[in-house]
């Protein structure tokens, strides 16, 4: 097997694992917040996040180079989290990926201001066409159109702002700096809010909870092998498996059937997504914001890839 269609395998592999922890989300979200759900979740992360930290070879303070970006970036981060895990815990698994799956969109929009992006004609008529797809998604006036789905609109807007503030600022901030602020964040923000919506957990719910971070950390150092094993042009459009994972998931565990509109609104997001894709593949390397940026929303719960991507590259370095 080629490197490519190993890279296409783990990164299906990555996002089945992915799904994995977006249905625990799911299971524990009938009986608990979102806010108690994240809360644990960084609990449990902080562990495995001292082990990256002490890989981190990378000299320097925790004091960040660009401030206001990372405070941008961190609630950012937060805003995601707290309205990924509230959708997933109200709408069907195929309604919040196609929603999310407009991250691509918003990403190429962002790019202009942040980046200095130029974005041209094709691309936005894929920008404008996956829009459209989320209008079909969320289909205004239809009276279903509920918080969750706002929710889900905003972890794909939150996901962007932060992944496109990676890409400006990654290369001249510690990954430890990247990875830190939005996790402590979550932690004393939920830690402060949690006396309000707190509810006593068995022990076997904790554990789910702790399955559900080594879940999201599993997935992330997988996906980690798919991109250094792949193009990014061939790793990246496998997010979209997803929708399949949420299709057999949904109707496993939570008897749900996805529509006819969700199915067409899901269809025209992921065309639009493919295409910029493909056409940013062509671009160079300097030039490809949502390639280099592409993966899943940041929560702020656990690392993303480039995170712990930048961290591992520095410890070859040193060795």
């Amino acid at each position: 097997m080629g490197p490519n269609g190993k890279g296409a395998l783990l990164a299906l592999l990555a996002f089945g694992i992915y799904a994995t922890h977006d249905v625990v989300v799911k299971l524990m979200g009938a009986s608990y917040s979102p806010v108690q759900l994240i809360f644990f979740s960084v609990l449990f992360s902080f562990p495995l996040a001292m082990l990256m930290i002490m890989r981190d070879a990378q000299p320097g303070t925790l004091r960040p180079v660009h401030p206001w970006w990372i405070a941008l970036r961190t609630a950012a981060a937060v805003l995601t989290g707290l309205t990924a895990f509230y959708a997933f815990s109200v709408l069907p698994l195929t309604q919040v990926y196609a929603i999310v799956f407009a991250t691509p969109l918003f990403i190429t929009i962002l790019a202009i201001p942040i980046l200095g992006e130029k974005v041209r004609i094709r691309r936005w008529l894929a920008v404008i066409a996956g829009l459209i797809g989320v209008m079909v998604v969320l289909r205004p006036g239809g009276g279903d159109l509920s918080l969750g789905h706002l929710a889900a609109l905003l972890a794909a807007l939150g996901g962007s702002v932060a992944s496109i503030i990676v890409r400006k600022i990654g290369p001249e901030e510690r990954p430890v700096v990247l990875l830190l602020y939005p996790m402590l964040a979550n932690f004393i923000l939920m830690a402060a809010a949690l006396p309000f919506v707190y509810e006593p957990m068995p022990i076997e719910h904790m554990g789910f909870v702790g399955i559900m971070s080594v879940l999201g950390w599993i997935g992330g150092v997988v996906i980690i092998k798919a991109y250094n094993a792949g193009e990014a042009v061939i790793v990246a459009p496998m997010q979209y498996s997803q929708i399949l994972w949420a299709t057999a998931y949904g109707m496993v565990f939570f008897n749900e059937t996805p529509d006819g509109r969700t199915v067409l609104g899901a269809g025209i997001i992921i065309a639009s997504g493919l295409y910029i894709v493909l056409r940013e593949s062509r671009k160079s390397e300097s030039n490809r914001p949502v390639l280099q940026s592409k993966n899943r929303p940041d929560t702020g719960t656990s690392p993303r890839r480039n995170l712990i991507d930048r961290v591992t590259r520095s410890v070859r370095h040193l060795d």
